[in-house]
């Protein structure tokens, strides 16, 4: 006969271990409740519009037709979008307004060591270099088109008064709209990017800095191999951000130039939104939409894969 004094620590132990994976399985639910309504919003939000996207993208449709008036053609749309010399060109501005992180990024470190190491009222210059990132995108726009109102704009007025006989129409030139549009871009992206840095900075310690300087380092040394390498994170989490943002630019298109003069300010997301609802080319959006997706997935990919060769963690 079996001894129940030997039975009885195994079904203890069954019984605790029932006990525990009751109160995992009760902790498991507790946290899909608690991250539910995280998970409902990105799910209804983004997951459910991207796939919905990607899917419209093979067809030709106009939404005020309704569900029925979907017509399926395949890869039509994306034939047609490489043939189309205005994505193309939208797509040109968008190569061309790249630009703008690597400017904007370099003088917000620079503004930064400055901050940082020489100046006094730090928190005044955060302050009034971060403005412009809060302020509302409407009022920076109108306030720039005045600046650059070609006729008696400050900016050209002042050009005029040093000697600049014909200065540029800015906007309202298509060789000067993408340009002056770029530079109010680089303007109110500084003050977020400085905060960024100075918050690196602060994270390098003195020590390396003191020392350099027993080691006779002047101030470009210390800047080249102590200062750059150890912002080399914040500037990578910068340049991933920064370059995203400028695939998103619409809302200051939207307000001066609506992608003109010529197509010259057009870029991908003005031209989706243009062929969507103005156009009511739902399908053909879909399918501008699903290659700006593709773009930003392919830099960000080739980012992450460089960083390994410059960022130091």
């Amino acid at each position: 006969m079996a001894d129940p004094t030997a039975t009885a620590p195994v079904s203890r132990a069954k019984e605790r271990r029932r006990i525990r994976l009751s109160l995992q399985g009760g902790e498991t639910l507790a946290g899909f409740l608690f991250v539910s309504p995280m998970l409902i919003g990105v799910s209804v939000l983004v997951l459910i519009p991207i796939i919905a996207t990607l899917v419209l993208g093979f067809a030709d449709w106009n939404f005020v037709q309704g569900w029925n008036g979907i017509h399926w053609i395949g890869f039509d749309n994306f034939k047609k979008l490489f043939d189309d010399p205005t994505f193309l060109k939208s797509l040109r501005n968008n190569i061309i307004f790249l630009l703008v992180v690597p400017i904007y990024m370099m003088v917000s470190m620079v503004l930064a060591i400055l901050i940082d190491r020489n100046v006094y009222w730090k928190s005044f210059f955060k302050v009034a270099y971060f403005m412009p990132y809060i302020s509302s995108i409407v009022a920076v726009a109108v306030v720039w088109q005045v600046l650059f109102q070609p006729s008696y704009g400050p900016v050209n007025e002042v050009l005029k008064s040093i000697g600049f006989h014909n200065p540029p129409k800015w906007i309202a030139d298509p060789h000067y709209a993408l340009s002056s549009i770029m530079m109010i871009v680089v303007w109110t992206s500084i003050g977020f990017n400085l905060i960024v840095y100075l918050a690196g900075l602060q994270s390098i310690p003195r020590d390396l800095y003191e020392a350099a300087e027993i080691d006779g380092a002047n101030a470009w040394v210390k800047f080249a191999r102590i200062t750059f390498p150890m912002l080399s994170p914040t500037s990578f989490f910068l340049l991933v951000t920064g370059v995203i943002s400028t695939f998103k630019i619409f809302d200051i298109i939207a307000v001066m130039t609506q992608g003109g003069p010529i197509n010259s300010t057009n870029l991908m997301v003005w031209y989706l939104y243009d062929q969507a609802f103005n156009n009511l080319k739902v399908g053909y959006a879909s399918s501008v939409s699903s290659v700006l997706l593709g773009f930003v997935l392919l830099i960000t990919g080739l980012q992450w894969l460089a960083q390994k060769k410059w960022v130091n963690y």
